[in-house]
């Protein structure tokens, strides 16, 4: 089969990569590498709603890309952002403590919170202090780093960052994976592990069914619409701050002349006369 004739899903695209989450060998597969911790340690895991409760009419709706439930109860939010969000610490911040909050079974009781863990794949660079592309974040004290608390916890992925010098971990071959955009790509990324190589079957699946084919260009098309619109936007803002900037310009020039002209000893009238201000009647 020619790359002309192969036609296999963006992984990265939110609706694919939901669908392949829902195989639990998948699954498993990616949180082990992303935790970096052996899949044998991951008994089970469980999707559950995405659609995170409201308590209030005018609260935010937390809305997760994958949310799932582990066998000690750890929940994890797995969300892909492809276009640029500058709040993007901020919606993760929100989404995790919202997950904190809205866990069942509590009691009232604060030893009774499990651990929140949200794992952010952005494919734009998002932190600006570091080129690794997975950085692991906690709440520490300042001065002498220890931790405050271990129920939350976020990771972020940047895709761009992904360096081309292989690491040897798991987790380099899931982001070349998710990365892929042709055939040999995705073949080299089902050679690393069974795990890819099953996320890689999973995806070949859906992307010949025709109503998922559908529904992925739907969500793609609308992706393209929003980085369009947004680029437009910018462009606008571009043309209107230099007009703008044009505007109080010509007026700060015209400001200082008349200053000059005031400390030359000119008066009102003559300098009316100068610019040919008419008086009003």
């Amino acid at each position: 089969m020619t790359n002309q004739e192969y036609f296999i899903m963006s992984p990265k695209v939110d609706f694919a990569f939901k669908e392949i989450m829902n195989n639990d060998k998948v699954r498993k597969g990616f949180i082990s590498a992303v935790l970096n911790i052996p899949v044998t340690d991951i008994k089970k895991t469980v999707l559950k709603n995405a659609n995170l409760p409201k308590n209030h009419e005018d609260e935010k709706q937390g809305i997760l890309d994958v949310y799932l439930t582990m066998n000690d109860d750890t929940e994890i939010d797995i969300e892909i952002q492809l276009s640029y969000m500058a709040t993007w610490a901020e919606r993760s911040a929100f989404y995790v403590s919202k997950m904190l909050v809205e866990q069942p079974n509590i009691n009232k009781v604060y030893s009774n919170f499990k651990k929140c863990i949200g794992i952010n794949i952005l494919d734009f660079n998002f932190i600006k202090e570091t080129e690794r592309f997975h950085t692991i974040y906690h709440i520490r004290e300042d001065s002498e780093n220890f931790q405050f608390t271990d129920k939350m916890e976020w990771h972020l992925i940047e895709l761009p960052k992904l360096p081309t010098k292989e690491d040897g971990t798991d987790l380099y071959d899931w982001i070349k994976f998710l990365k892929a955009e042709n055939k040999e790509e995705f073949d080299m990324a089902a050679s690393s592990n069974e795990y890819i190589r099953e996320a890689v079957n999973e995806l070949e699946v859906i992307s010949q069914d025709e109503i998922k084919r559908m529904e992925y260009n739907a969500r793609q098309k609308a992706i393209w619409d929003y980085n369009t619109l947004m680029e437009e936007n910018f462009s606008r803002g571009i043309l209107q701050g230099r007009a703008e900037g044009r505007a109080e310009g010509r007026a700060n020039e015209r400001a200082e002349m008349l200053d000059k002209m005031k400390a030359f000893g000119l008066s009102d009238d003559d300098i009316k006369k100068i610019f040919n201000i008419k008086p009003r009647r």
